[in-house]
């Protein structure tokens, strides 16, 4: 009998043990809540800078504390307002919509292609697979399913329509964008799960001032999502660090606003 309590004392030890241990998750947890964290995301409301083809957002206010004891407002504006997602459906017929990207696309490892300064002394930059190949060189292989953000500053710009379209006396837009090649690569071989960047538009502005959107379309044909109107880039690390791209789940959406947030060391 004596040996029977005896061993029931030691199951009992060792399940207080194991209960005093942090799961997995819990470490994971508390790594993560040990890290910095950083708003990727603009504010969005009415007058900030937006494709030429949308209209503005309204604002409206519907209930007051005063009157109703609350205050609720109703929203209107375009799915792609304001740092966004665009699913596949955006640009191709049958492509997957907002509701169906899934959760775990949503919380990816960050890597940040810096080329600000390449930007500062040519608006018209875009990416180039040297630019890649270079991250690569200092940090090993963009990894498989890995958040891609093209850092160009751009949005440092915000929120200045004129100063993000930045056209000349012709109308021509000049802003930064990103290649095929680049694009070809990261999706096709790397295999990464999205991109995104700081201007309103993948394609460069010379090519959207000609209503070129072919950039864009590859990607999203892709079956991948992108993110545009980013900020914040310079206050993240090139590689090291994760982000959480969230969004909500309008049934069929063709783009939302998104909340886009860096976990970085």
């Amino acid at each position: 009998m004596r040996s029977w309590f005896f061993l029931l004392g030691l199951c009992l030890f060792a399940a207080a043990a194991r209960a005093d241990q942090p799961t997995p998750l819990e470490r994971a947890y508390e790594t993560l809540h040990a890290s910095r964290f950083v708003d990727l995301t603009h504010a969005f409301a009415p007058g900030i800078p937006h494709w030429k083809g949308f209209g503005d957002e309204t604002v409206k206010t519907l209930f007051t504390y005063d009157k109703a004891g609350f205050w609720a407002q109703e929203f209107s504006h375009v799915g792609q307002w304001g740092t966004h997602v665009d699913p596949p459906a955006h640009f191709i017929k049958g492509g997957r919509t907002v509701d169906q990207i899934r959760p775990e696309e949503m919380f990816l490892r960050l890597v940040v292609i810096d080329v600000h300064d390449k930007v500062a002394a040519n608006p018209d930059y875009v990416l180039s697979l040297d630019d890649i190949k270079a991250w690569e060189a200092r940090h090993g292989a963009v990894p498989a399913g890995a958040f891609v953000a093209m850092r160009t500053d751009w949005s440092k710009r915000w929120p200045d329509e004129a100063a993000m379209q930045n056209l000349d006396a012709h109308g021509v837009a000049h802003y930064p964008g990103w290649s095929r090649a680049v694009l070809q690569y990261l999706y096709e071989v790397r295999k990464i799960t999205a991109s995104g960047h700081e201007t309103t538009d993948t394609d460069p502005g010379l090519a959207v001032t000609k209503d070129d959107y072919s950039l864009e379309r590859y990607l999203l044909s892709t079956d991948h999502y992108q993110i545009e109107l980013l900020a914040h880039l310079d206050q993240v690390p090139e590689a090291g660090g994760l982000v959480m791209v969230s969004f909500p789940k309008p049934a069929g959406g063709s783009g939302f606003p998104a909340r886009v947030i860096a976990i970085v060391p």
